[in-house]
């Protein structure tokens, strides 16, 4: 069977019709402008290859907040989003109205979430989470097999993790929370603290040491709360691979009880960190009392002097 999919992000919408995957018989990409002309593309594309071939279905993952309960009267909508223009706008119903066929609807990180576990680097494991850092920071994930909700969704880009003034005198990017993770560690705010796109940024520049603390304090919180069997990691911001090492040995460093208490052969929750163009397995050693602390104002690991 043939289905539809779409990849709403702030920035851009991916539209795409194929049998998975590997298996793409169309896309098309396009800006993220106003709901009606961005959607209205949209729909135009999938009504001109459902009349060459009858979709099945289409899956939407959006960026949000979003309506996800079935029975609300605004179920498919993107809600109280900052994004001007887009709040309470009408976008799974709308699709389903035009095309006349079943349509799934979801965060854009739970989608991505369910695209590593049937295909990616979550594969046969079924407690996971999905972060993504980038423009925004967002997380989803799995807990016994399925899809992270409950009231709303998790918005885990807005937890909040210790703000050291002194050493980040940043107040945060964040239009609601300011200094929350988002606020702290997303591109935006990489780029808003050092003056410079975080694709210029060297891997020696101590911005990176400064991220890498944030993301190990936030997935801590996570890990500590969820206990996620692993975690994948995408966003643009991960392609910096220095910035990998660094948050797996600042993660590594809170966790000396917890790997004493893993099971002998278990893998550490952060064995596979994805960026969006490499995964690679990281497992780094349990701290030795010995070891120094991290200082994120000198810009590098203890274990690298």
């Amino acid at each position: 069977m043939l289905y539809g999919g779409i990849e709403a992000g702030g920035t851009k919408f991916v539209c795409a019709v194929g049998t998975g995957p590997d298996d793409l018989s169309a896309e098309t990409r396009f800006p993220t402008t106003t709901p009606a002309e961005t959607i209205g593309r949209a729909i135009a594309f999938f009504q001109e290859q459902h009349r060459k071939r009858p979709l099945a279905a289409i899956g939407i993952g959006s960026f949000g907040p979003v309506d996800l309960k079935p029975t609300s009267p605004t179920f498919g909508y993107i809600t109280s989003t900052s994004k001007p223009g887009w709040a309470n706008t009408d976008f799974a119903q709308k699709v389903q109205r035009a095309l006349g066929v079943p349509v799934r609807f979801d965060t854009d990180v739970n989608a991505a979430a369910l695209a590593e576990h049937c295909w990616g680097a979550a594969g046969g494991v079924d407690d996971f989470i999905y972060l993504t850092v980038g423009t925004g920071i967002g997380g989803g994930g799995m807990i016994e097999g399925q899809l992270m909700r409950g009231l709303r969704h998790p918005e885990m880009g807005h937890i909040l993790v210790p703000h050291d003034w002194e050493a980040d005198p940043y107040a945060g990017s964040c239009p609601y929370h300011g200094d929350c993770l988002e606020g702290l560690a997303a591109g935006p705010a990489l780029e808003e603290r050092w003056g410079r796109a975080p694709e210029t940024l060297a891997a020696e520049h101590p911005a990176w040491a400064l991220e890498a603390q944030y993301l190990a304090l936030a997935l801590a919180n996570l890990i500590y709360t969820l206990s996620p069997r692993r975690i994948v990691m995408g966003g643009g911001v991960m392609e910096q691979l220095g910035l990998r090492v660094r948050m797996v040995w600042m993660l590594s460093i809170r966790f000396t009880i917890w790997q004493l208490q893993r099971p002998r052969g278990a893998p550490h929750p952060l064995a596979r960190c994805r960026s969006a163009l490499r995964c690679a397995p990281t497992d780094a050693p349990a701290r030795r009392a010995t070891e120094p602390q991290f200082d994120p104002r000198r810009g590098v690991c203890p274990s690298s002097e």
